[in-house]
């Protein structure tokens, strides 16, 4: 297999993959691996499940793509479906989270500039957050090692510490338009938001009317416990970004609003080629109604008692790991040692892990997996442990 019509953009792992089946995926040589990364958070029901193979058969045979200078009932039906589960009223839909991302801070530009017309233009982001590689989404990404080479950004944004309160006072005024976080930092490490800070930044939102915005591309869409991680928040956001987990590995991502932030756009003001086409949104109907109607999301909080049960045990028998973080199947390994090189022996023994940050790895089973199959994971895990401490 020639890989030289690649574009370098990818530390890749000396493997090329063909199969996949629920947990599991396999080589080209027919290598069996245990797959804890879901394609980052987005293969929500595992590889190939049946209802996201018979709605793909099904549409396609249909009717897979039409411009949205017309209306198709797959779209009308998904938009349905996610406005059903939440506190908000629009759907915008896209491609990807960062497109969602984009979607998200033109809508709070636009809807400044209707307040204002001039100054009301800020965005604030979080230190250590990470929303995607456009430059929109890079511009509002509090990592300097994904923005130093690719200056310079987009203005009138501010950084604050996430999760101190008195540096979000202090940077909040009357020019702010929109605020952006994710409710549990994936990428920067699986840290999790407090909710008083959370709070707080509702308050000035409403203060100052600006607009705060969730991104919940991988905390969303069942990986909590809840449809939406706001729900498990208690604080409801004007805009939702939203995209991996949706389509359970199809290409689709949405931007949610409620009543206020969705009155800023109108047509011309924003769009997308391939957003909300009837094949990608069969696929979103299919995978929300099995997660919501199949029971997926009602077991989940059971899954990740257990497993961090599991991990605290293997914690405290091998000191290597330093803390579990997370909540739902997002969880975090924090560990003493280097995470790369812990992922690296993760590979050799064919476990999939991700890392986030230098010492974290993360977790991300399938929404549906298995107590056998999270064993297996548990068996390889303490097999990995043993071989480092020993």
């Amino acid at each position: 297999m020639s890989k030289n019509c690649i574009m370098n953009t990818y530390g890749r792992f000396d493997v090329n993959f063909e199969k996949g089946i629920g947990c599991k995926l396999y080589d080209a040589v027919g290598h069996e691996y245990m797959d804890f990364v879901s394609g980052v958070a987005v293969n929500c029901l595992g590889h190939c499940h049946p209802v996201i193979i018979d709605a793909l058969a099904k549409q396609s045979s249909q009717l897979m793509h039409v411009s949205n200078y017309y209306w198709n009932t797959t779209q009308a039906l998904l938009s349905e479906k996610l406005i059903d589960n939440c506190d908000h009223s629009k759907v915008f839909f896209c491609n990807s989270g960062t497109e969602s991302v984009e979607s998200a801070l033109k809508i709070a530009r636009k809807y400044g500039k209707l307040k204002d017309g001039s100054d009301k233009n800020v965005f604030i982001y979080m230190d250590n957050s990470f929303h995607g590689r456009t430059m929109g989404a890079l511009s509002v990404t509090g990592q300097e090692k994904y923005q130093v080479d690719f200056r310079p950004l987009i203005e009138g944004t501010r950084k604050v510490i996430f999760n101190d309160i008195e540096d979000l006072k202090k940077n909040f005024d009357g020019n702010v338009c929109g605020i952006i976080i994710e409710p549990i930092q994936g990428e920067g490490g699986i840290n999790i938001a407090n909710s008083e800070f959370l709070e707080e930044a509702r308050n000035l939102c409403d203060k100052y009317d600006a607009l705060l915005i969730f991104d919940e591309v991988q905390c969303g869409m069942g990986r909590l416990g809840s449809l939406f991680a706001y729900k498990k928040f208690s604080v409801i956001p004007d805009v939702i970004c939203i995209a991996k987990a949706l389509g359970g590995g199809f290409p689709i991502g949405a931007t949610i609003t409620n009543e206020k932030a969705s009155t800023a756009f109108v047509p011309g003001d924003h769009g997308c080629t391939f957003g909300g086409n009837p094949l990608g949104c069969a696929v979103g109907v299919a995978v929300l109604t099995e997660l919501i109607e199949g029971g997926v999301i009602d077991k989940i909080e059971e899954k990740s008692m257990y497993i961090k049960d599991q991990l605290l045990k293997l914690k405290v028998k091998y000191g290597i790991i330093d803390e579990i973080k997370g909540m739902g199947l997002l969880i975090g390994i924090s560990l003493k040692i280097d995470a790369k090189k812990f992922s690296k022996s993760c590979f050799n023994k064919r476990l999939l892990v991700v890392t986030a940050g230098e010492n974290v790895v993360r977790l991300l089973p399938p929404l549906n997996v298995s107590k056998k199959n999270i064993d297996e994971f548990l068996d390889i895990l303490e097999v990995v442990l043993s071989e480092i401490a020993g």
